[in-house]
């Protein structure tokens, strides 16, 4: 029984380390796209084809590259609950760059949404849908931070976890983009907005069902303990 209990936590944790993995391969796309764009604002050699509402401004265009590289590749180990632990864990450290590079990816994000020039297919139904996420994903990061301030640890992990649910849209986009572009072109703005908006949906709703979960497992150990703790009757 106590090996079959070893070998059961060793498989449980190996299954853990495949959470991060999977969100790094998730947004492997928008990683790539950013690391050749990055290249060519640097004066590498065009990659990808060039665009004003990237050379013109290229500041926020860079700072959002990285700040969004830090963000979902960092933040992708925070799930790992071994990286949790102590009082100087990964998780603490980490999230020292994590925070601060939430909020360079959504005001980077908003700047460029606002005052770039928009590609081909985002109309202003995608700008103000743009400002909501943003928006939203501000709020969020700020709400972690004041939870963190007044020790609510699990409120604080419910807000990040939502903040990076919105932070890593782009690669559930990516996928979500595919269909829409098929039947109706690159371009048509109502099916990238419907596209868009989809990818921001999904990752809050998975998000939410994330936080559900860590609160019921709570809810479970709290209770077990109490059980625990409790005087046996008298015989």
């Amino acid at each position: 029984m106590a090996l079959a209990a070893t070998q059961g936590r060793a498989g449980t944790s190996r299954a853990v380390w495949l959470i991060p993995v999977g969100l790094v391969l998730l947004t492997m796309i928008p990683i790539i796209s950013g690391a050749l764009r990055l290249t060519q604002l640097s004066g590498g050699p065009a990659l990808m084809p060039e665009a004003a509402r990237f050379t013109d401004f290229p500041v926020p265009v860079i700072a959002h590259i990285i700040a969004g590289v830090t963000f979902s590749v960092v933040g992708a180990f925070q799930f790992v609950p071994q990286l949790r632990r102590g009082r100087r864990s990964w998780h603490r450290l980490a999230g020292r760059a994590l925070i601060p590079a939430g909020f360079v990816v959504a005001l980077s994000a908003l700047w460029m949404a606002t005052f770039s020039e928009l590609p081909p297919g985002d109309g202003p139904a995608l700008l103000v849908i743009r400002w909501a996420f943003g928006s939203y994903m501000l709020v969020a990061l700020a709400l972690a931070v004041r939870a963190l301030v007044q020790h609510r640890y699990p409120a604080h992990g419910a807000w990040m976890t939502r903040a990076y649910a919105l932070g890593v849209a782009a690669g559930t986009q990516a996928f979500a983009l595919i269909p829409g572009s098929m039947m109706f072109g690159s371009s048509d703005e109502t099916s990238r907005a419907v596209a868009m908006t989809a990818g921001w949906l999904i990752n809050l709703a998975v998000a939410e069902l994330v936080i559900a979960r860590r609160r019921r497992r709570a809810a479970g150990s709290s209770t077990s303990r109490v059980v625990a703790q409790a005087p046996l009757p008298d015989a």
